[in-house]
């Protein structure tokens, strides 16, 4: 396996093990509130399109989102420490959301295989199931945890568990980097 594959793959396991977080954890309001003072700490962005605004099919969620430049999900992916605790904005495909309390949804990038989990403390937000699908423009502060093999492993297998899979640990041979946004706000609609 060569080591872009399985570069790719150690991100997309990053991504996936963020599945595991329970429902109940998330940003604090002081962590939004904090990503909402470090505003001078601000990713570098990239320009993309957004949600229709004053659309009646878009609903805005918690702060809503400031920034009007949008960081790539591709480039968060390449390097998420260059990122961690800065506020970003982002946007994709809603791919999937919290069946239980609607606290965190997924947005796919451009590129297959490309995530983004949006995190909120539960009850903050409360994201719809029926938002997959949809666009979204989420925006908060990325929060990178490093993940030794072990806790890897541990992660995979309770998320293969929870899927009802089957989970062969030695696919697992590094640690990992696993990134999600800390969110304080969203819109989540038609794309323009």
């Amino acid at each position: 396996m060569s080591l872009s594959i399985t570069r790719t793959s150690s991100l997309l396991l990053a991504s996936a093990l963020l599945l595991v977080a329970s429902c109940d954890k998330g940003p604090s309001k002081d962590a939004s509130k904090e990503a909402e003072v470090a505003a001078g700490k601000t990713a570098e962005p990239a320009a993309a399109p957004a949600v229709a605004s004053g659309d009646a099919e878009s609903k805005t969620y918690g702060a809503g989102v400031s920034q009007s430049e949008t960081v790539s999900i591709a480039d968060i992916s390449k390097d998420p420490e260059a990122y961690e605790g800065k506020t970003v904005r982002v946007e994709g495909m809603v791919t999937d959301v919290c069946v239980k309390r609607g606290c965190w949804f997924e947005m796919a990038g451009n590129a297959p295989g490309e995530k983004m989990r949006f995190k909120v403390t539960d009850g903050e937000m409360v994201f719809p199931v029926d938002s997959k699908g949809k666009w979204a423009v989420a925006e908060g502060k990325l929060v990178t945890s490093k993940l030794t093999v072990e806790e890897a492993r541990a992660q995979a297998e309770h998320l293969a568990q929870e899927a009802g899979q089957e989970f062969d640990p030695s696919t697992i041979t590094e640690g990992i980097v696993s990134f999600q946004i800390a969110g304080t706000g969203a819109v989540i609609g038609d794309k323009k």
